[in-house]
């Protein structure tokens, strides 16, 4: 489906204060395609924010990237499909069936819930980290071929989608030509890189062919935060 550039950006509401999130929601409002409730905020308001957001007309991401044995994933992914979440996340290196697992319960709780199933998505290799990072903790790189290595498992068990860097975005689609690929690390040109090892422009990473960008800082920071959001949707549209 064709989206314009105000669809394609998905709003990080990294705060642990639900008055914050909401007034975040009220200045962006339908200048942007939806918010991500991550596991700060979600941690902090749990499920009952992710369902007002839903009431509200809202597209939301469920950022939890579940990372756990099967079963428990399974049911994870259920009780996040029946609070209406549009998007979720999972880490794609729990393996093959921990992926056919979440798809399972997303789809079991959609059908509880009377609602479409949210999106799987695998995370491959978080933003933050580099070549050297993934050395460290004994993973097999280097970033782009750990990208392509888990993109592929996802592929394999069904996921909707992944979420990975912009500079692995030709990669996963390449393994996943059909899928939902949505990118964090988005920092518009000349902007601050923050805590993002591997980040480019909106305008770049929807070239390279992502279908969704997570920004959170670079508007959320803002000191107009509708006016960051219309003028990267400007960028990218």
């Amino acid at each position: 489906m064709s989206r314009n550039g105000r669809d394609r950006i998905l709003v990080a509401l990294d705060t642990d204060r639900a008055p914050e999130a909401r007034r975040l929601v009220l200045a962006l409002g339908d200048r942007v395609g939806g918010f991500k409730v991550g596991l700060e905020l979600f941690s902090a308001c749990g499920p009952d924010l992710v369902r007002e957001l839903r009431a509200g007309g809202h597209e939301v991401f469920v950022d939890l990237k579940l990372h756990d044995i099967p079963n428990t994933v399974e049911r994870a992914a259920a009780a996040v499909a029946r609070l209406g979440a549009t998007l979720l996340t999972v880490h794609a290196a729990g393996g093959l069936e921990m992926l056919r697992a979440a798809t399972r319960g997303a789809t079991a709780g959609a059908e509880e819930l009377g609602a479409r199933r949210p999106a799987v998505l695998a995370v491959t290799v978080l933003t933050s980290l580099d070549d050297a990072a993934l050395e460290a903790i004994g993973l097999a790189g280097p970033c782009a071929a750990a990208v392509d290595r888990l993109a592929a498992l996802a592929a394999a068990a069904g996921a909707d989608g992944v979420v990975c860097s912009p500079l692995e975005i030709e990669i996963a689609r390449q393994r996943m030509p059909a899928g939902l690929i949505v990118v964090p690390g988005i920092r518009p040109a000349g902007g601050s890189r923050d805590d993002q090892a591997r980040s480019a422009t909106p305008r770049a990473a929807i070239a390279r062919g992502a279908d969704r960008l997570v920004i959170g800082r670079p508007i959320t920071r803002a000191a107009d935060p509708a006016a960051a959001a219309e003028a990267i949707a400007a960028e990218i549209g």
